[in-house]
Formats: structure tokens, sequence, C-alpha cells
């Protein structure tokens, strides 16, 4: 048989979630490419896999695949795998998975743990549809021209955030998205720590802002889609308006109906006109 690449699925925390399949192939392969050697080298020394490691991560990348096709060309097979989960996944490998494939070399999957995944399977929000953003821009600006384009999309949304940013990144989703939009909060899935919820974004931002030790560690960001108009009954809206005509302008109503559910605002702001009108 030809040579294969093996993309490997390796933990993101708890070392009881590698597979047996992911060990069996790291064992039988010539080379694993790897992330970061060092951290692998704990992997691999846990599981008693002696395989040789060389780098492949994003600043040597390019450079690094000749070499392994001209293995794998040669019949070698080789692993591919990440510093944790599977790799692509917000990490190195594309470029090689890419070349393999344009060198007719098959590239075979080995499933295992993804944080994207995992955190969405425990947090409560809608599954069949989203989108995975992987990690926003570092700046702020730059965050929230990317935020915006992504306000109005109705399936659930992904992102993955660094520790020191998060406070940043989820005021910055708030002013974006609204207050109230529900947002799953996974931190340190698998691990000692781990902290999955699920609340409105205004309630997140207070939680991580009283709890220090929520800006740490590896965190996942699950925000629910947005609500669309069509979503929306004329029965519910009416409803929404109503009760909050009892404490609110008319105008105050209409931005919160609009925050709340993604409908325009001068649809709301109209309707809560004619049901003042009506009252008179």
């Amino acid at each position: 048989m030809s040579a294969q690449l093996f993309v490997v699925a390796t933990p993101i925390g708890h070392l009881d979630d590698m597979t047996f399949r992911a060990i069996e192939v790291l064992k039988s392969v010539s080379l694993i490419a790897a992330e970061d050697t060092r951290q692998s080298a704990q992997l691999l020394k846990h599981f008693n896999i002696e395989t040789p490691l060389t780098a492949c991560h994003d600043h040597n990348e390019a450079n690094r695949i000749h070499q392994l096709i001209e293995k794998l060309k040669n019949g070698e097979n080789l692993a591919l795998i990440s510093d944790a989960g599977t790799p692509l996944i917000s990490d190195p490998g594309f470029k090689l998975v890419r070349a393999a494939q344009e060198h007719g070399i098959r590239v075979t999957p080995v499933p295992g743990a993804c944080a994207a995944i995992a955190a969405l399977s425990a947090v409560g929000l809608p599954s069949d549809r989203f989108s995975f953003e992987g990690f926003l821009p570092s700046k702020s600006s730059q965050r929230l021209s990317q935020l915006e384009k992504l306000k109005d999309e109705t399936q659930t949304l992904i992102f993955y955030e660094a520790p020191h940013r998060i406070l940043e990144c989820v005021k910055d989703m708030q002013a974006v998205f609204g207050a109230d939009r529900a947002v799953g909060f996974a931190r340190e899935i698998t691990k000692t720590f781990e902290t999955i919820k699920k609340m409105t974004l205004s309630e997140l931002v207070k939680f991580i802002e009283q709890d220090h030790n929520q800006q740490k560690g590896e965190i996942v960001l699950v925000v629910g889609g947005a609500t669309t108009e069509k979503d929306l009954s004329q029965a519910k809206l009416d409803e929404w308006l109503q009760r909050l005509l009892q404490d609110v302008s008319v105008k105050a109503a209409a931005q919160i109906v609009a925050d709340l559910t993604g409908i325009k605002k001068k649809i709301a702001y109209q309707r809560a006109l004619e049901l003042t009108q009506s009252q008179d």
C-alpha cells in the first residue's frame, strides 16, 4: 500500500480521552509532525510511544512540507498532531494536508477530542447549524469590526479566545450583539477546573470581572445566533411591546425589542406607536 498521512486528534486536557486507535497509529508511523515537540514529547512518553518527532508549526510549515512530502512519496507513513485536540482547527497543518492531497497521498483522519465541538455539546445552545470562527483579532477595533459582520448571523457561533483577552472580548461582544444575547462559556474543558456555563453576555461580563480565575486557561465561547424578524410573530411582538410600554417610553421599548430579537428598530417603533394610540 502507498504511504498515508494520518491526522491524529489528541486530548485537550484529560489524557484518558486519547483513543486506542490514536496510540496505535502514533506507534506505527515512522515520524510524527508536531506543533510543539516539547509538549508532544510528554504525551508520547505517557503512552510509551517512541516514534521520532519533528516540528511543524506556523513559522516553519511552509519550509518543512517538501521534506515531509518526500518521506511520504518514499513510502513512509507519517502522523500530524497539534498541541491538543484536532489538528488544523485553529492549529497548523492545513498546508501539509493540502500538499499531500496535491501529490495524491492519502490523508486519513483519526478523530478524537475537539474543544469547539465539546463546548457546543455541553452549553445548551442550538447545534443544528453552527459556524466556527476561531480566534477573533487581538485589537479591539478589528475585533469589533469582525463581530459587526457576524451580528446578524442566525446560526450558533463558536470562538476560541486567549485568557488575557477574554474580558475585553466579551465586552465587545456585548456591545455588538447586545447585552441579552445568550452565550456559552466553556473553560478548561476536561481539566481539573473545568467551567461550563450558559448565560447572557452581560451576565458573563460580570462573572468574569468578579472571578479572576475565569481569565485563566483555554476558553471557548459559544454564542447564540441572532433572531430573525420572521421568527417573531405579530402576537409575540405585541406581547413584548405591551409589557415594556407599561414601564418605558415608546422609543425605549422599541430599542429593547430590537436588541433582543434582531427586528428592525423602526418596525418595532411603529408598532409600539400603534399600540399606544389604540389605548388612548
